[in-house]
């Protein structure tokens, strides 16, 4: 006898307005659950049906597929904040559901350091520990002190450490093993009263200009305005806002792999010497970070080139934009030419970072 499915669990739901890029095909079931109870009703259900189960935050770095996802989508919704003292900083907790931008700005308004820099950003609290979320030199790993998760295997509450969490650039446990929990909150650390971080040179010198004092809310009110200059702030009318803001990470390498790379951009005339490459310290030793967006525009892409729908950001190379009556084939088929030419000029594979809902392969650019 089949299983009784749950009330909310809806059937044959449209999945592109759920997300910033406006693409994609339904999901076969949806819930948008607010508590963790009816999440574990569904996870049950689905299992008892042999439904696949796929987790959908605020849809911000998601790439659905034309075909949809055959299974159930489970959103979770759960909101809530809680600050507590611990010795001599404060726990923020927040649920899943949380709208990341609203609470970076309540944590500056409060003066609390630690997410300053992360402002903007769009989507939900419980994606944040997923992609490890970073911006002008900070991320989310470097204040995250727990998260809570079910645990989708044994539908049980779990709080897992930093270390559980195994965290990298971009990456974490939760995106490496996308089929084993579901965030339910996450909990930060951060200092009151504390000094902003200034550790990207981009944003200091835009804080320091005039001589004003780099102090919580200026580092806000400056990033959010470096973000607008590339488009990366969702606003009605910018003919960008279609995007999944940077659809490709910047490669870390070794460093002679990047003095190669440079001297490889200085002998096909894209520089006249190789100290014009940008590389950046990867926190690593004996690496260096390359900018994917150079890259791009290095191999001969545009800002605002376009392929019929889709294109390029006419403010930021990085950020592949859908116009409107497009489709995930052919947003998908402009992010492989991007990424084999680059590779082929320069010997640097991009490295995709939305994750892929509804493909077989969860990278599916092919080849």
């Amino acid at each position: 006898m089949p299983a009784t499915r749950p009330p909310g669990i809806r059937p044959d739901a449209p999945l592109a307005p759920r997300t910033t890029l406006g693409l994609g095909g339904p999901a076969r079931w949806l819930l948008e659950a607010e508590r963790a109870e009816d999440a574990v009703a569904a996870l049950r259900w689905a299992a008892a049906e042999g439904v696949a189960v796929t987790i959908l935050g605020g849809g911000s770095n998601v790439v659905v597929a034309d075909a949809g996802v055959d299974g159930l989508v489970l959103r979770l919704g759960l909101r809530g904040r809680e600050l507590r003292p611990a010795d001599g900083t404060v726990l923020l907790t927040a649920g899943a559901g949380e709208p990341w931008d609203r609470l970076v700005e309540a944590t500056v308004e409060e003066g609390l350091a630690g997410l300053e820099c992360l402002s903007g950003i769009p989507g939900t609290v419980g994606a944040s520990p997923i992609q490890n979320v970073g911006a002008y030199g900070q991320e989310v790993a470097d204040v995250l002190h727990a998260v809570r998760v079910l645990d989708r295997k044994t539908l049980e509450e779990r709080t897992l450490t930093p270390s559980e969490c195994a965290f990298g650039y971009r990456d974490s446990r939760f995106r490496r093993h996308p089929d084993r929990f579901a965030v339910l909150s996450a909990t930060f650390r951060l200092v009151p009263g504390g000094e902003p971080a200034l550790r990207y040179p981009e944003l200091e010198r835009a804080v320091r200009e005039g001589g004003r004092a780099p102090d919580l809310r200026r580092v806000r009110e400056t990033v959010l305005a470096l973000r607008r200059s590339k488009s990366m702030v969702i606003e009605a009318g910018d003919e960008n806002r279609r995007s999944v803001g940077s659809f490709f990470v910047n490669p870390v390498v070794p460093a002679a792999e990047a003095e190669r790379v440079a001297e490889r951009a200085a002998v096909l005339g894209v520089v006249a010497d190789p100290s014009e490459v940008p590389r950046f310290p990867s926190g690593t030793d004996g690496e260096l970070k390359l900018s994917a967006g150079w890259l791009i525009e290095a191999a001969g892409f545009a800002k605002g080139e376009r392929r019929g729908p889709v294109g390029l950001s006419s403010r930021h190379a990085l950020a592949l934009v859908h116009h409107g009556g497009g489709t995930t084939a052919q947003l998908l088929g402009l992010a492989r030419e991007i990424r084999d030419r680059v590779e082929e000029r320069f010997g640097v594979r991009l490295r995709p970072e939305p994750i892929f809902l509804g493909f077989e392969d969860r990278e599916p650019l092919g080849g």
